[in-house]
């Protein structure tokens, strides 16, 4: 079987197959090499609450459970953690996911950094590798309009700085073209007279 990649998580995983997502760039930078298979689903969490809201404590111990069944099931599987991308209060307020009449963010970046401190801390603790988005983003002085459509979700400047950061890890722990090899033999290298012989090299 071919190597794969699965992205789990939520509305900003689901939409990362999305024109310009960061899960489509990585299906098509990798394709013929691995499978990339989409596992997000919009709103989902372990708890179903308000908001999609999950205690700080109890998000940090759902990520070592996920880390560590995937561990035990599959110990060889390289496992990569993506912190949540900051939240712009204003564009929250302007797209509401409900009628919001207290004036008040559902999302604050404060709250955002906490859960991707706790995140780091977590693939520290596992000591597998992590993307820190939170930090990453803010560094470019127009963060809020250049990666987020509504405050929270991504635009394609977004999933290309998400695609960039994955990239980067997934190359650091060896995995790349240049160590994957190709599905099938290239149409190019099919001698048309005899093609079996390109499948059976």
């Amino acid at each position: 079987m071919r190597p794969t990649i699965y992205l789990f998580g939520d509305s900003i995983t689901e939409a990362s197959f999305a024109d310009g997502g960061w899960g489509a760039a990585l299906a098509n930078h990798f394709c013929r090499t691995l499978d990339v298979v989409l596992r997000g689903y919009s709103g989902y969490n372990t708890r179903y609450a308000a908001f999609q809201h999950v205690p700080l404590d109890e998000y940090k111990q759902n990520l070592h459970s996920i880390v560590s069944s995937l561990k035990k099931q599959w110990p060889k599987t390289l496992i990569l953690l993506i912190t949540p991308p900051p939240i712009d209060e204003d564009g929250r307020l302007r797209h509401p996911f409900v009628e919001n009449p207290s004036g008040f963010p559902e999302r604050t970046n404060e709250a955002a950094g906490s859960f991707a401190k706790a995140c780091v801390e977590t693939a520290e603790e596992c000591g597998i590798p992590v993307v820190d988005l939170w930090t990453r983003m803010q560094q470019y002085p127009d963060w809020r309009k250049a990666y987020l459509s509504d405050g929270l979700h991504l635009t394609k400047e977004g999933n290309k700085v998400v695609f960039e950061e994955v990239m980067k890890k997934l190359e650091e722990r060896g995995l790349s073209l240049e160590k994957l090899k190709a599905d099938l033999p290239l149409f190019a290298d099919i001698d048309h007279d005899d093609p079996l012989k390109a499948f059976q090299q």
